[in-house]
């Protein structure tokens, strides 16, 4: 194996896109989760003695061997052995450092290097390859063998340069009609550096490939803390290094990984001749490693819980790393503002329909169109293994809409035949007026232009695209519908609007919260990178509602028509009028007894 090749310049790993939703509750929950892990273990701690000890009185307090500012010298070895003792092998030493100062934070404290490394067959065939750092005080060997060895002056740890992760499976996506080589062109795209794999079964064994990490962070942590057996904390106890013969600890080291993203990795195969390695040692604080431990904590306990999926936590990194400072905490306030709205508009849709006693100048085949499509959209998010929390949002989305059906119709059990059905009929004070007439003949025109839309979309997905079943492009055509063409079902109402010349009937609190929500999401549309038809498609809802404020200016009040609470406006001038006179007469009858 040739010697790496040293090379100058190199960072710590970035990243090429920006994360496409907003992280304000992502963000929420890991503080609710670091701040809940750090009372527990104050409170709640086991009185058991650490397993790291030595044996010796719990009540007796250790210490760091090393001081503050002592200069160390440090040895970087690179071996495909999990035990190195070859430190006169000059192939296998990457690195070596002198008077690195412990603990102090400076220039002289931080240490880089960039080269090249040149991978062997074995490593390239899922081989291992460990990198041995070895810390000594300045002067002293960190070979064992030396005569001038000290047990209490030098350590070592190890690490592993190479990972192994899970295989993505092969895209069970195909050409419906047969196009299997267009089909497998694409999914050769799409895999990237994966191999496709051919009639995986996903009962089947799991198959794992290793990746090199471009990227190592030695940091040595700043702690001086004197601890006994009984206080170490839990996270920390992993990390202290006890040296036997004293019982005290020498100086954590912490193979920082966090900023290291998974699509940063590179896949070990036949193909790589050299691979990237930036090396570089520092100090930390010992907040910003508890900081990072909690971090990476809480993304393993949303991930066991389903509120997280892998990638995301890259995803959120990534944002901290390549985002502005100013444009992430704007993200977060909008974001914030965007949850208030959204629970607001709930609030009122509710409320509005839960007291809404007339269908009349509303459309009632939107609601049950509306319906369908959140019906839609739950079963494409089912079918693409999407996150619990997602779905039970979706989920309970289908069932407000269906409640939201049973206030604009009447449902009935149909018990007539062998299998019980639901029977649904128009209510009087919608079929009773010209809100139906005027709905029926909205939808009609509507629904041919929404038909010939969502055929010619399904075609053309079809013949070029790829789907797992008929099943799944089923849902995909409705659902790219859905998100394309949902406006049209809109327009009913607007039609109505226009044929009574009255908004009057109109849930406005809710949609104006609905629209804040639009507002919102069109700042993110130019701020946040995402495919042009997407950001097109984010401002439909604007031109609807502007033309629903021209409706709410054009037309007057009609203070005969009933509100959403059943009351018209000559109603609340008659109770008026009888607040006002009330107290006159009453009066007047008292001097006339």
């Amino acid at each position: 194996m040739a010697p790496p090749a040293a090379v100058e310049g190199g960072d710590a790993g970035g990243g090429d896109r920006q994360q496409q939703q907003g992280p304000g509750q992502m963000i929420t929950g890991i503080i609710r989760i670091i701040v809940i892990y750090y009372f527990a273990t104050k409170f709640f701690s086991s009185n058991k003695p650490s397993s790291s000890g030595s044996g010796s009185d719990p009540a007796v307090q250790i210490s760091n061997l090393f001081q503050k500012s002592e200069p160390l010298d440090m040895w970087f070895y690179l071996s495909e052995h999990e035990k190195f003792n070859d430190f006169g092998n000059e192939e296998a030493l990457i690195w070596h450092e002198t008077n690195i100062p412990y603990a102090v934070w400076g220039p002289e404290s931080t240490r880089t290097l960039s080269l090249k490394y040149y991978p062997s067959e074995a490593l390239k065939h899922n081989g291992s390859l460990y990198a041995h750092v070895f810390f000594a005080r300045s002067g002293y060997p960190a070979d064992p063998k030396d005569p001038e060895y000290q047990p209490l002056a030098a350590f070592g740890l190890k690490h592993p340069v190479v990972t192994y992760l899970p295989k993505s499976k092969a895209n069970k996506k195909k050409s419906l009609l047969g196009n299997s080589k267009d089909a497998n062109e694409d999914d050769s795209v799409s895999e990237g550096i994966e191999e496709p794999q051919a009639d995986l079964k996903d009962d089947g064994p799991t198959e794992y490939i290793s990746y090199w990490k471009p990227n190592i962070t030695i940091n040595l942590v700043d702690d001086f803390t004197k601890y006994t057996q009984r206080s170490i904390p839990p996270n920390v106890a992993p990390y202290i290094n006890i040296e036997p013969t004293t019982g005290n600890y020498y100086p954590t080291v912490y193979f920082n990984e966090f900023w290291l993203l998974r699509d940063k990795l590179i896949a070990l195969n036949d193909t790589v001749t050299e691979l990237p390695l930036h090396l570089e040692v520092a100090p930390i604080s010992m907040t910003k490693w508890q900081l990072f431990l909690q971090i990476d904590q809480s993304f393993q306990i949303h991930r066991s819980y389903g509120s997280m999926l892998e990638g995301e936590a890259d995803e959120l990194k990534r944002v901290f790393v390549e985002g502005n400072p100013y444009l992430l905490g704007v993200t977060m306030f909008v974001s914030l503002l965007h949850s208030v709205f959204d629970f607001l508009a709930f609030k009122n849709d509710i409320q509005f329909w839960n007291k809404n006693k007339s269908m009349e100048g509303l459309s009632a085949k939107s609601v049950v169109v509306s319906f369908i499509c959140q019906l839609i959209i739950f079963l494409y998010l089912l079918d693409n293994d999407t996150s619990w929390m997602i779905l039970a949002s979706s989920g309970i989305g289908v069932c407000i809409e269906f409640w939201k059906i049973g206030k604009a119709m009447h449902i009935e059990v149909d018990r007539s035949g062998s299998i019980p059905k639901l029977k649904f009929s128009d209510r009087d004070t919608y079929a009773g007026n010209k809100t139906k007439e005027y709905d029926d003949l909205a939808m009609k025109y509507l629904s041919y232009v929404l038909f010939v839309l969502v055929a010619c979309s399904s075609v053309y997905s079809l013949m070029y695209e790829t789907h797992k079943s008929w099943y799944s492009w089923i849902l995909s055509s409705l659902t790219s519908c859905v998100y394309m063409f949902g406006f049209i079902m809109m327009c009913p109402q607007l039609f109505i609007n226009y044929k009574l010349k009255s908004v009057a009937h109109l849930p406005w609190r809710q949609m104006t919260y609905k629209f804040l929500n639009t507002i919102i999401d069109d700042l993110f549309a130019f701020v946040i990178k995402m495919p042009m038809l997407h950001r097109l498609s984010v401002f439909r809802d604007d031109v609807i509602f502007l033309i629903y404020l021209y409706q709410r200016w054009a037309y007057p009040v009609d203070k005969k028509r009933v509100n959403e609470f059943g009351f018209g406006g000559e109603d609340e001038d008659e109770a008026t009028a009888a607040l006002t006179s009330g107290p006159s007469s009453s009066a007047e009858e008292k001097k006339t007894n």
